[in-house]
């Protein structure tokens, strides 16, 4: 045995079957672990958040955590060996073939107490904010969006959360479906719930046409929209101020009600992940959009990407045939979409989460699929198509959207989302029209950068994963009411558009 031992706490294994424990902090050469029970000495130094074997691995074998593969070994890995990039290899190729089971999990509904003050709106919806969002159509007049915006803040309206105008460079110069992804996620932001007004801002000779955009919006939800086309305002700017004016004095008079649990719309994200993601942040999410769906509201995930050798575990999880089509479909045109642009499917994951100790791209989707929790999957969108458009609250809709962080939390919001969940382990400071509450993976990163994170995740290690979601979602609760999130008091909140055509 060796002269010294890690401390007892320091490492964590999921599954019985699984080949490779976390180190849970930086763990010299030589020291004993304890795993399963067993002391297992360790060959090389471990760097907090990776993996080290707890048995042999042969050549050519699967790697196995989560209770699941995560790659081949490209050689043999002995007991107590560092686990990562230099030993293990992706086996993700192309498309596969998938076969509906025909037995969707069964969750019952479950009444819940927990509640939130929000604002409740005409069709039944309930926003966590009432602001007034300012879409341009076009890049051209995003800065007098901003403008506009700046000038209305100044003026502190009451009953009013805040006045944002969301700039972006695109709704010209675009074809086909190119601009119709724009002009689609532009009119269901102007519908999320949050928006207690909206000022559609457009220039006048763009290709994202406003009355083609307006056609998008149901004659019920126009009451709070206000159009401009700038060219045809002499002053476009003073127009513009007496068209927020007045939709501030509509909004004016929205009051907070306490609402259910289940009138939550939970976006469920990821972003600059470790190898502790899947263990504390990610688990975490998953226990949250379970409480909100088993009540009867509604949660999102996205990342199309990064559930790439995860995808069974939600495709068992669809509660129809159509449902199961649909969502293999989504996979296996994503694969496509990475193939004919000469890219294989397994790039990823980023090098930061590289540094953090995530191997494969398989290893980082089981991570990161545990944010769908274990809801049934009750539907399958498209970019820049909204959840009440095919089905009422009360499951997990999975969205359509790369796993860019701008391009998928956008996406979250104008699917509906009125609040987004999003776990880190490296750290971001980027927020989304809508609360986006940073949830981190670890201690370090929650004290390092606590102006950037809302909530540490790491406490599952002390409090157990029961303890840490009782207080996330009592934390949730506070911001879903009014409290800012970390993104809001910093005034990080922008969109991103997914680009996928050619630009003219």
């Amino acid at each position: 045995m060796a002269d010294t031992l890690a401390p007892p706490v320091s490492v964590m294994k999921i599954g019985a079957e699984d080949d490779v424990a976390v180190a849970l902090q930086p763990l010299e050469a030589g020291v004993d672990v304890k795993v399963d029970g067993e002391a297992i000495r360790l060959r090389e130094a471990i760097p907090a958040g990776h993996k080290f074997a707890v048995a042999p691995i042969a050549a050519g074998a699967p790697v196995r955590r989560y209770r699941a593969p995560i790659g081949l070994a490209r050689c043999d890995i002995a007991v107590g060996e560092h686990v990562h990039t230099h030993n293990v290899r992706t086996a993700l190729s192309g498309e596969q073939a998938y076969a509906f089971t025909g037995s969707p999990p069964r969750v019952e509904a479950t009444a819940s107490s927990r509640t939130f003050r929000g604002y409740i709106r005409a069709d039944g919806s309930v926003g966590t904010r009432n602001e007034l969002w300012i879409l341009p159509t076009v890049g051209c007049v995003g800065r007098l969006g901003e403008r506009l915006a700046a000038r209305a803040n100044l003026k502190q309206a009451p009953g009013v959360d805040g006045v944002h105008a969301f700039n972006h460079p695109f709704g010209c110069s675009q074809l086909g479906a190119d601009l119709e992804g724009t002009a689609a996620v532009i009119a269901s932001l102007a519908l999320n719930p949050n928006a207690g007004g909206v000022l559609l801002l457009g220039l006048g000779c763009e290709s994202n046409q406003l009355e083609q955009l307006l056609q998008r919006i149901p004659e019920d939800r126009r009451e709070r929209l206000r159009v401009l086309r700038a060219q045809s305002a002499g002053d476009e700017f003073a127009a513009g101020e007496a068209l927020v004016e007045e939709l501030i004095g509509l909004m004016a008079a929205d009051k907070r009600t306490e609402v259910p649990l289940s009138k939550l719309r939970l976006g469920v994200k990821c972003g600059g992940s470790d190898a502790m993601s899947g263990l504390t942040a990610n688990p975490l999410i998953g226990l949250m959009a379970d409480a909100v769906t088993q009540a009867g509201g509604a949660a999102i995930l996205t990342e199309i990407p990064e559930i790439f050798g995860a995808e069974n575990l939600l495709l068992e999880r669809a509660t129809s045939e159509t449902v199961f089509e649909r969502l293999s479909e989504l996979v296996n045109g994503f694969k496509r979409y990475f193939i004919e642009h000469g890219e294989p499917v397994s790039e990823n994951p980023s090098p930061g989460n590289i540094a953090g100790g995530i191997t494969t791209l398989e290893e980082k989707s089981l991570g990161a699929v545990q944010k769908g929790g274990l809801a049934p999957v009750q539907d399958v969108i498209a970019y820049g198509e909204r959840i009440c458009a095919r089905r009422a609250p009360g499951g997990l809709t999975v969205l359509e959207a790369p796993g860019n962080d701008a391009v998928s939390t956008t996406a979250l919001a104008a699917a509906g989302a009125t609040i987004t969940l999003f776990s880190t382990g490296r750290g971001t400071p980027l927020g989304s029209p809508v609360p986006t509450v940073k949830i981190a993976s670890n201690h370090a990163v929650a004290e390092r950068k606590a102006g950037w994170i809302d909530f540490d995740g790491g406490q599952v290690l002390e409090l157990g994963m029961a303890g840490a979601a009782e207080a996330l979602l009592t934390r949730i609760l506070a911001i879903a009411s009014g409290e800012p999130a970390r993104n809001e008091s910093n005034d990080e909140r922008a969109i991103g558009i997914w680009k996928r055509g050619v630009t003219l």
